[in-house]
Parts: C-alpha cells; structure tokens; sequence
C-alpha cells in the first residue's frame, strides 16, 4: 500500500494523573469515588483502592451511624433482641408456668401468630413475619438470641444498622416461605432462628470475600465447624428443628451478604443492593404464591373427595 493511502494511527492513549499529585501519572481509579488515585494515595479495600477522602468520609459515616450506637446506644440487634424478649414474656404470662420451658401450647402460639400453612394459604401472610418473633420455651430463645447477639453485632459493624435489618427481615420472610412452600401442611412453627441463620449466611459471605486475611479465613473455618454442628442436630433432632427453615435462611443470607457490599463503584453498589433485595422478596413472594395455590386446589380436591 502507498504510504499516503496508510489509514491514520491510533489516537494517543488518555494519560491520567492522581487527583492528589497532579505530577504522577496512574491507572488505577477510587472505587468509591472514580477519581485516578497513585500509589501514594492507594488506601486497599475490600474491592480494589480507595482515595484518602473516602476513607475518611466513611470512617465519619461510621462514627456517626453504627460507630456510635455501637458504644452504647440502642442498636438494631439490641431492639430486635427487646422486641423478640418482650414477645416471650408474653408467652410466658398468657401460657402459664410451663410456657417457661416448654413454650405455650400449639393453640396459644397460633394465636400469637405462629408458621401455619394452612393458615397462611387463607391470607394470613403476616404469619410470615410474626412467627420470627415467637420461641418455644426458654432454651430455645436462649440459643437464638445468644447467636443474633454474636452474629448480629459483627453485620450491623461492618455493614450499618439499615443493612443488617435488611440482612435479617429478608433473610427470615425467606426462611418462612421454605418453610411454607415445602414443608408440612399440618405443622404450626416458631422461632427466629431463619431469620438469624440469614445474619450467619451474611456473616459467611462477609468473611469469604476477605478470605485472603488470616482473620476472615479463621471466622470460616469457625462458621464451618458450627454449619457442622447444626447439621448434626438437625438429623439429631430433625422432628423439632425445621430445617427448611435454617436452610432457607441461610442461602438467602449468603445472597443478601454479597449483594449488602455490592461491587464496583458506589453507584453500582447501590444499584445492586436494591436490585439484589428486590430479586430475593420477589423469589420469595413467587413461592408463597404457588404454594398458596397448591394447598388452596389440595384442600378443595378434599372438600370434593368428601362430599
């Protein structure tokens, strides 16, 4: 070809400085803010590089949001910790003495609001979310609340209290709808343990993304020894402990942890926020659905086999 026929050359690469150092040319952009940070300003974060500013600006976020209710103010694992205890007390005062140890009987938690199919199937769909907040007896609030105080308290540290009661409310409608969807007909449930298995997924997902610091891989070798332990008292116990629940509970907490922190910049990492907690109610809401429908043509396939 005729060296005045050769196509034009490649435009000039863009060369970008640090916003910082406007003398030092670099590749590598904030992940928070975009803006080209050096090496000098490189702070490491969970994903990538932040610029000094924004991790200034989230460590006074921090101070002013969770930070502070963490040194002693009311905290959301604190209110859910009151409000699930005041929930027992009522159990306790409208069960009598057994309902210490034992729980109320199953027509008192129905009552209250327990896990009941066939209940749900008629409309009521509160029971959803009012059962997380019921216990049968004194050992089983016990446990639970020992683990939402443990786990509870690391989320809402590391993710804020609006994240962490996300975490937990969407985590639990999840657990109750596996419940729901495919677990006995007949059966009347209660506990917060779906809903705390949820903060536990997060708590997995949290560390699995820092598995590269010798702290996050000993909280997984942690998590996997207690994921061990409750398999064990699930086949142990698998007549009282519903294990569609915990299970339940627990892949939607490993959903909700990922997409709690998100990925990319800040716009995207709230983009996937809002759409990764959309995309878990609407799987939820589409189970309950169809099992609704399902117990709605079983109990009228009944009524006709009857009459």
């Amino acid at each position: 070809m005729p060296e005045d026929q050769l196509p034009p050359p490649p435009p000039a690469p863009t060369v970008e400085v640090c916003y910082r150092h406007p003398n030092t040319e670099t590749r590598v952009h904030c992940t928070r803010c975009e803006r080209p940070i050096c090496p000098e300003c490189m702070i490491p974060a969970p994903v990538g590089f932040q610029c000094p500013e924004c991790v200034q600006r989230a460590r006074r976020e921090f101070r002013q949001g969770p930070g502070r209710a963490l040194r002693g103010g009311v905290t959301a694992t604190k209110a859910l910790l009151v409000a699930i205890g005041a929930m027992f007390v009522v159990e306790v005062l409208t069960g009598g003495p057994r309902a210490l140890f034992n729980g109320p009987n199953t027509q008192r938690l129905f009552d209250l609001g327990a896990l009941q199919p066939l209940a749900i199937a008629d409309g009521q769909y509160w029971r959803l979310f009012s059962a997380m907040f019921l216990h049968a007896g004194i050992l089983h609030i016990g446990f639970n609340a020992y683990a939402l105080w443990l786990f509870g308290q690391m989320i809402e540290t590391n993710l804020g209290r609006t994240r962490m009661l996300l975490i937990y409310f969407v985590s639990g409608f999840l657990a109750s709808v596996t419940s729901y969807a495919f677990g006995e007909v007949g059966v009347v449930g209660v506990g917060a343990s779906g809903a705390i298995f949820g903060i536990f997924g997060a708590f997995i997902a949290y560390n699995y993304r820092r598995r590269h610091l010798a702290i996050a891989s000993a909280n997984l070798r942690w998590a996997s020894t207690l994921l061990l332990l409750n398999l064990l008292l699930a086949f142990g116990f698998g007549n009282r402990i519903d294990w569609r629940a915990h299970l339940g509970g627990l892949v939607a907490g490993l959903a909700a942890g990922a997409v709690a922190e998100g990925w990319g910049s800040a716009s995207q990492r709230r983009a996937i926020l809002i759409g990764g907690f959309a995309a878990l109610i609407a799987v939820g809401v589409a189970l309950a659905v169809w099992r609704t429908n399902e117990i709605r043509d079983l109990v009228v396939f009944q009524q006709i086999l009857g009459g």
